[in-house]
């Protein structure tokens, strides 16, 4: 016969197991009868992957067509609801933004971020709005906009003095190429006080980088997989990340031996040099609430958070905005009449003339409704939350799909998938994120922090090379040939590049 003593410990044990699983059912029971939002039915293991296709953002415009603005998935296995109206979209970015300021835990986050140390991939909490704040205050204020003035200013007349020679001998130009030069050229002087470097490809590294975390990640979505690494994309992070890291100590290291050697007043008060200042302070004034240290490791990787934010949204824009200026000559033509009457041919544009250029302005916003960069905006909810009657469970993607919300017929008429600036006319709307109709650089807390910076950069390069040049495309090719094909990432650049011939058409006396 069984003993006793021995039964009892069974029995708890048993009676322990059947209360849990018990339990279990009953709240599964209850998070199944709770609404979730419409969707289409899912395979096993895959759930809705293979619906994305190429260029997810126009798949899933399809496919809320059919189940509705507020729409699940399943991405692996991971649950997924995807935002496709602006009216939705404030909901979830403006209503309920507190519970949405998280972003997704990707694989890429972690050879990247070091797990939390940058600002784009770090976890919605007090270090994050610490270095946002750090970030805005000392590279994207208003103030430090206007303080790098002179630099964009330099690096533009040098491009433009450039390309005027290309244009004397009529030559065709690759104008995808020469943004992109000139904006990695600004920006990385911005940041790190130097452009091209001989000794080091840092500007390929970073393009690397960009494309390896552009890619399809299996692992994201079966998260078991990643321990595998069958595709072999961590691998690659890492050590193309180590490079980076390898290359940019030795420009902080160079960066504070210039510091010390030189005046402190005279020295160029870049981005480095100011984040560079702050971690030499002791801990106490860093941040006297939180305490956090920003050592050299956080330095790093904000720095290429940095870069990777101004460099490849400002490539993006520019070139989707000659572009359509090439498809469409009678908007080109009412840009450059513009320029004419507010600048005049005898001068190239400043800065303080971009308020005055409200056609540029019209221009832009339009291509950023139908280009914006980042197509898709990614939050995660940390908690469980019910928006619009619909239960979110917890640690869902939240996928704001602005390509659609910019192409609603609702809002934008039947005409919406037109390049038609002048729809802007006596229209307040504004790309700062407070009108969920335009929201290119996102909503709310999350929203990019470099938005002027980005945008003076974007508006002054467009305005000079179409004020100091006319362009045409090569012999034979008409505007409607221009391949207008995309490739999905990181951001979603243009396939083809933009080739094209200048003719140089300001005063001849002019600087």
């Amino acid at each position: 016969m069984f003993p006793l003593a021995l039964a009892i410990p069974f029995v708890l044990f048993f009676t322990f197991i059947f209360l849990l699983s018990t339990s279990i059912l009953f709240t599964k029971r209850q998070q199944d009868d709770l609404k979730r939002p419409p969707g289409p039915p899912s395979l096993p293991i895959i759930g809705n992957l293979h619906m994305l296709g190429e260029l997810p953002h126009r798949s899933l415009q399809l496919l809320a067509q059919k189940y509705g603005a507020i729409m699940s998935l399943k991405l692996g296995q991971i649950p997924a609801v995807v935002v496709s109206s602006h009216e939705a979209a404030e909901l979830f970015l403006k209503t309920h933004d507190t519970d949405f300021a998280s972003r997704p835990d990707v694989q890429a986050s972690d050879p990247l971020s070091r797990g939390t140390k940058g600002l784009a991939f770090a976890a919605y909490g007090p270090y994050w709005r610490y270095v946002r704040k750090v970030c805005t205050l000392h590279l994207l204020s208003a103030s430090r906009v206007q303080m790098l003035a002179p630099l964009r200013r330099a690096e533009l007349g040098s491009n433009v003095k450039s390309l005027e020679k290309v244009a004397a001998a009529r030559e065709v130009v690759n104008l995808s190429e020469a943004v992109e030069d000139l904006i990695e050229e600004t920006i990385y002087k911005m940041i790190l006080g130097r452009g091209k470097d001989d000794r080091f490809n840092l500007k390929g590294l970073i393009k690397d980088q960009l494309s390896l975390v552009g890619q399809f990640n299996m692992a994201d979505y079966v998260p078991w997989l990643g321990a595998f690494d069958f595709q072999g994309l961590t691998r690659n992070l890492r050590r193309n990340h180590k490079a980076i890291e390898d290359v940019l100590e030795k420009i902080v290291t160079e960066h504070e031996q210039a510091a010390r050697e030189q005046n402190e007043q005279n020295h160029n008060k870049d981005f480095m040099h100011t984040m560079l200042s702050l971690i030499h302070q002791p801990m106490e004034l860093q941040d006297q609430q939180n305490h956090f240290l920003i050592d050299r490791d956080h330095l790093k990787v904000i720095l290429i958070d940095m870069i990777f934010a101004a460099a490849d949204t400002s490539i993006v824009v520019i070139d989707f905005v000659f572009s359509e200026l090439l498809r469409h000559p009678r908007v080109m033509k009412n840009l450059q009449k513009e320029l004419q009457n507010v600048i005049g041919m005898n001068r190239m544009v400043e800065e303080a003339d971009l308020a005055k250029l409200s056609y540029l302005d019209m221009v832009i916003k339009e291509t950023l409704r139908l280009h914006p960069p980042a197509p898709l905006i990614p939050r995660e909810n940390t908690e469980d939350v019910t928006v619009n009657g619909y239960y979110i469970k917890k640690k869902s993607r939240i996928i704001v799909n602005v390509w659609a919300i910019g192409r609603d017929p609702k809002v934008w008429s039947d005409d919406a998938s037109m390049f038609y600036p002048e729809r802007f006319v006596g229209s307040n709307i504004d790309i700062q994120g407070q009108d969920f109709h335009l929201i290119p650089f996102g909503s709310g807390r999350r929203r990019c922090p470099g938005i002027q910076m980005g945008m003076t950069t974007v508006k002054l390069v467009v305005a000079q090379l179409v004020h100091c040049f006319s362009w045409e495309l090569p012999s034979g090719m008409r505007p409607s040939d221009l391949d207008m094909n995309e490739k999905f990432g990181l951001t979603v650049p243009r396939i083809e590049p933009i080739l094209a011939v200048p003719t140089y058409r300001l005063g001849t006396d002019n600087p």
